[in-house]
């Protein structure tokens, strides 16, 4: 059984937030593979459960707040006896480009605080992660303020190619490995967005 979980802030005001692009990737997901998803207050997460590619396969979205992620992590790891190989978080990145997407097998939170607190409840950097490139804001705007901000309008008009982008990244890692995963949507050069 492999675990995708996307990052993000639950509520509508935080629905369309550079932040919440993981949940963003995850509706993507279970809209493709016709996953229905519904609260699980035992994880914390709002879930589904499905296959791709006869693989199964549980799909999740904490509603714990971001930097609190770590909780709902370690509730769905424990509830559905995953290993760490079989988990895969989905989170946005300052650091990257609008639209690049980099997936890792392990790595610390580089400043994120929903990968920070993942980090800390399972005691372990040993999972894959797929960063999502939200890029970086004008010198005059927080960080915090940006990542908690909605897309532009030309973002709006690209997200759903990145979208389709990062859920074929999810669909190869459910299907192969990390290795083979990183081959192909690292080293091959991708599209520019502009933000």
């Amino acid at each position: 059984m492999k675990l995708i979980v996307g990052l993000g802030n639950p509520g509508f005001i935080y629905r369309h937030c550079r932040h919440n692009i993981g949940f963003l990737v995850v509706k993507r997901l279970a809209k493709l593979h016709k996953i229905s998803l519904k609260k699980d207050r035992q994880t914390f997460s709002i879930i589904g459960k499905g296959k791709i590619d006869g693989q199964g396969l549980i799909l999740a979205m904490p509603v714990t707040f971001m930097n609190l992620s770590g909780v709902a992590v370690v509730s769905l790891l424990k509830k559905y006896r995953i290993d760490l190989d079989n988990l895969l978080i989905i989170c946005d990145d300052i650091d990257l480009e609008f639209g690049r997407l980099k997936i890792k097998p392990s790595g610390s939170s580089g400043g994120h605080r929903g990968l920070k607190s993942i980090i800390d409840k399972i005691g372990s950097q040993e999972f894959s992660r797929l960063r999502m490139g939200i890029g970086r804001p004008l010198k005059s705007i927080k960080a915090a303020e940006y990542v908690l901000s909605a897309f532009n309008r030309r973002e709006k008009t690209q997200l759903r190619e990145i979208l389709e982008m990062a859920s074929s990244c999810c669909r190869l890692w459910v299907r192969k490995n990390i290795t083979e995963t990183m081959n192909i949507f690292n080293r091959a050069p991708q599209k520019s967005f502009r933000p």
